[in-house]
């Protein structure tokens, strides 16, 4: 088995500390998406590279195995105990102690543990796979398709409505192929949403600024207002003063896996001043300012 050089494929040297290895996998990411080079096998190919380097890198234990044990890290365990066995062996035959395997020895034990020689082999389950997924609010409001490539292979997931930023789903048997017929790993892709520039969720409840003319504040009337589900026609009662609050009942965020039901939209108004008022309308501000002394 040729050596994967997990520190080459992200970019960084042997010294890179988490954030470092974070930094490198996330720009990479952004540049080898699927949905960004959707035509482009090569691409895809790297990207899956950079999520199986990440999946190690940023597990400190995993890190640590890899550093020592290269690719077959997974089964370093399996090595150490077979070492220690040897090692056992040869003070109770009452031979010279030379050490055991050397630590160069684990891809000759390995070899022989699960190459074509070996009469019993050990099935091993496949290495998990950690990947981000990068969605707007928008995205996650609504349930919806996405084929995402993992290992070479096409995969339409559905991702419900209502995911939460940094929540992470089990796609099982998509991770790395298991050892001598063992299951296959698992894939976890974790979603990290975007920051809206128009709503600010909290859990299932939205929260948004609104701006009022002074007229309708003042007078009151109705008033059309854009929602992540369409827009809707609002009601305004007079003398509404700035900063204050309504809500808009089910008008928020679906909840995650309860069909039909919805978090509530928090509406905060923000009373617009009139500006580059004509001669006309200043004289009407006047008259209004006089007779409300």
């Amino acid at each position: 088995m040729a050596f994967i050089d997990y520190y080459g494929i992200l970019g960084v040297p042997k010294t890179a500390t988490d954030d470092d290895i974070k930094k490198a996998y996330r720009k990479l990411a952004r540049k080898l998406h699927p949905d960004v080079n959707p035509n482009d096998k090569e691409a895809h190919k790297k990207f899956q590279q950079i999520n199986e380097a990440n999946e190690v890198l940023s597990d400190p234990e995993k890190r640590k195995k890899y550093d020592k044990y290269g690719e077959n890290w997974e089964h370093g365990e399996e090595y150490e105990k077979a070492r220690q066995t040897q090692d056992r062996q040869s003070y109770g035959d009452g031979q010279e102690f030379s050490g055991g395997f050397g630590e160069n020895d684990f891809s000759d034990f390995f070899g022989s543990m699960f190459g074509s020689g070996s009469t019993r082999q050990t099935k091993f389950r496949g290495q998990d796979y950690n990947s981000e997924l990068q969605l707007t609010l928008a995205d996650a409001y609504t349930t919806h398709a996405q084929t995402l490539s993992i290992n070479g292979k096409s995969v339409r997931i559905t991702i419900p409505a209502g995911v939460a930023n940094g929540q992470t789903i089990r796609l099982k048997g998509y991770g790395g192929k298991g050892v001598n017929g063992g299951p296959d790993g698992d894939l976890y892709i974790t979603f990290s949403i975007a920051n809206d520039l128009r709503f600010r969720r909290d859990g299932d409840d939205l929260y948004t600024t609104l701006e009022l003319d002074l007229f309708t504040a003042v007078l009151g009337g109705e008033i059309t207002v854009d929602t992540l589900g369409g827009k809707i026609k609002l009601k305004v009662k007079p003398e509404t003063q700035n900063g204050t609050k309504t809500r808009l009942k089910g008008k928020g965020f679906p909840v995650y896996k309860r069909e039909n039901e919805f978090g509530d939209l928090y509406m905060t108004y923000q009373i617009r001043i009139p500006t580059k008022l004509n001669e006309q309308q200043k004289e009407l501000f006047e008259k209004l300012a006089a007779i409300s002394k």
